[in-house]
Parts: C-alpha cells; sequence; structure tokens
C-alpha cells in the first residue's frame, strides 16, 4: 500500500515492487544492513542468520503453494529434504559444481512435488492434507530403503564445501554471504511470480476454483504449478542446506519441521511474501532465544531438565500459534497493512 497522496496511474505501475522513494531508501538500507551484518555479529549469531535465509526460501515456496493458491501442504519438509539429497548426490556422484547441482536439486523437488501436485485438482482441505503427509512417508520409506549406493540411506550424504569459480565457501561469513546472494535472488523470483499472470490465477483459484474455471482459469494446471513451484523453492533451499551442513541426513526433514513451516507463514500472515520473511524471524529468533536461556533455566532449576525446556519451548510456540490463529489469523503483516490503511487515511477514520 502507497504512502498518502500516491496512486498507480497503470497497471505496470500498480505491479511494480518498488513505488516509492522512500521504499527504495528502506531496500537500500536492508540490503546494507544484511552485507555489514556478520562482521558486527559473532558466529553463533551468523550461523542463526544463515540458517534463517535457508528457512525463508522454504518458507517462501509453502507461501506461493499455500498463502497465495489455498494448497494446504505438510509435506514442505520432504521436498525439502528431496532437494538436498538430489543435490549431495549430483555433487558426490557426478562432481556437479554448486551452480548447477543447487538448480538440479530443485528441479528434482519440483518434479516430486507436481506429483502430488496433482492429487490436489479433485480433493482439498483435510484431504489434500493428508495426502501431503503421504509425500513425507514417502521421502523417508525411499530414502531408508533404496540402495544405500545411491543415498547412504541411514548414514546419510557428507558434501563438501561449495566452490564457485575455484572460490571455497568454507567460513560462517563465507556461507552466509552465499546463501543471501541466493536468498535474494529467490524472492526477487517470488515477487515476481505473484505479479504475473500465474501469480493471480493462484489467488483467483484459492478465492474460488469453480468461479476460476469458468472464468477461463486452468484450474488442473494453476494447482499442479503451485505444488512445482512451492517444491522448487524447498528443494533450493534443501540445497543450501546440505551445503552449509555439510551433512544430509532423513531425520532433518520430518512432519515436525513441515509443522513450524506452516507455522511461520500463519504468524507473518497468509498470501504475503514479506510476511513468510517476518515469520521466519519471528519463529526462529524465538527458537533461538529459548536454546540461548535453557542452560541458565537447568543450571539454577536442575530438578527441570533440558527435555522440559525443550517441551516447554515447543508449548510457548504452540500457544502462538493458536493465538495467531484465533485473535489475527492473517499474520502480522494484515496488522501492518491496518496500520498502513490508518496512516493513509488520518485523520479521517474511513
Amino acid at each position: 500500500m502507497d504512502p498518502a497522496g500516491v496512486f498507480a496511474t497503470s497497471f505496470e505501475r500498480d505491479q511494480a515492487l518498488i513505488r516509492t522513494r522512500g521504499q527504495c531508501v528502506a531496500l537500500v538500507l536492508l540490503l546494507i544492513a544484511l552485507v555489514i551484518l556478520p562482521h558486527v555479529l559473532g558466529p553463533r549469531l551468523v550461523a542463526i542468520s544463515t540458517n534463517m535465509l535457508i528457512m525463508a526460501v522454504v518458507v517462501i515456496g509453502l507461501q506461493i503453494n499455500m498463502g497465495y493458491a489455498g494448497q494446504i501442504n505438510l509435506g514442505q519438509a520432504a521436498f525439502m529434504g528431496v532437494g538436498a539429497y538430489a543435490t549431495g548426490a549430483l555433487a558426490i556422484k557426478f562432481n556437479l559444481p554448486f551452480w548447477l547441482s543447487i538448480p538440479l536439486g530443485g528441479c528434482a523437488a519440483a518434479v516430486f512435488g507436481f506429483i502430488f501436485g496433482l492429487s490436489a485438482v479433485r480433493i482439498k482441505g483435510f484431504y489434500l492434507a493428508l495426502t501431503t503427509i503421504a509425500a513425507q512417508t514417502l521421502f523417508h520409506f525411499l530414502i531408508l530403503n533404496l540402495p544405500q549406493s545411491w543415498f547412504g540411506g541411514s548414514n546419510g550424504l557428507t558434501l563438501e564445501p561449495a566452490q564457485i569459480f575455484g572460490l571455497s565457501f568454507v567460513s560462517e561469513t563465507s556461507i552466509y554471504y552465499l546463501c543471501l546472494a541466493v536468498t535474494a535472488a529467490m524472492v526477487f523470483g517470488a515477487y515476481g511470480i505473484v505479479r504475473s499472470r500465474h501469480g493471480r490465477a493462484f489467488v483467483a483459484v484459492c478465492d474460488d476454483d469453480v468461479a476460476s474455471g469458468l472464468m477461463g482459469i486452468n484450474v488442473v494446471r494453476t494447482k499442479a504449478t503451485a505444488f512445482l513451484i512451492g517444491a522448487f523453492y524447498a528443494g533450493i533451499g534443501g540445497g543450501l542446506w546440505a551445503y552449509y551442513v555439510r551433512f544430509v541426513a532423513v531425520d532433518q526433514f520430518t512432519l515436525f519441521h513441515s509443522i513450524w513451516f506452516i507455522a511461520m507463514v500463519i504468524v507473518g500472515g497468509l498470501g504475503s511474501i514479506t510476511g513468510a520473511l517476518i515469520g521466519v524471524f519471528v519463529i526462529k529468533a524465538i527458537q533461538e532465544s529459548f536454546v540461548t536461556l535453557g542452560p541458565s533455566i537447568v543450571a539454577q532449576f536442575p530438578s527441570i531438565g533440558g527435555d522440559v525446556v525443550f517441551a516447554l519451548m515447543n508449548v510457548f510456540l504452540g500457544g502462538i500459534i493458536a493465538a495467531f490463529l484465533i485473535f489475527e489469523p492473517r499474520g502480522l503483516m494484515h496488522r501492518w497493512n491496518i496500520l498502513k490503511r490508518s496512516y493513509r487515511l488520518w485523520p479521517f477514520p474511513y
């Protein structure tokens, strides 16, 4: 939403990502802050920031799939795992470089997601959620039962550091900048997708798939495409994760992780790329706060134990999600849009 007195005079301007000078300045300041971040934070906070960048790519894909197209997806962690394993296998077995194994891993996840996206044609809601849970189960079954020489089985895969044109990304700072570059490209691409005719088709199908079909939108292709794009983003995030930790194991991509991805979308706000980024920051900040304060709490109250602190973290985060679903189901971005609307209309109430 633009400030008071700023109105779009054409469709191209209405679809523009940056409309005002203030938005341009804010974007530049944000990029500068992200660039200098590793030089002002300690190694642990840099590692947390890198983790957030990777999660942002995955959650943005889920936002496109669920927030814009309205397709419930409880298998995003499985799609992320497919991308991680495909990236690792291509890098190890075929010695493919980073810049080639990452997009191919994303394509592998996209194919896997497209298969389950076809099931979204005739089912929705609870039944679609069960189908995506089946993707999670199938992913674990295939990894653990395929020949160990393919994906390592229960032993996982160990990768070498990412290299681009002879430059090796080993340190926390270097891998942070690598993930920042990829995440920035993916975020820019996501804004382009949701502003394209495909993005408008996603929103139309989300609102009413029957009416969308009567208006000429190919509902089958739109739903399948939403799953394909969402899984592709998850695969890219999985590839970044594989190169970041340099080890891929099946227990890194569970249904529990998929639920937290959905929580990030809910907290940030459905139907907003910026909301997905905010949701990642809020949920990860709360999780890391518990991880940081947990040892101190256990030291002061030895009878509690670390398992209880971990359980309390999940209960607290679950309470936050429940509170958002009850009091602000459209997330933080909806509240922010209300504040901006009030700014535009002030001093008038409506």
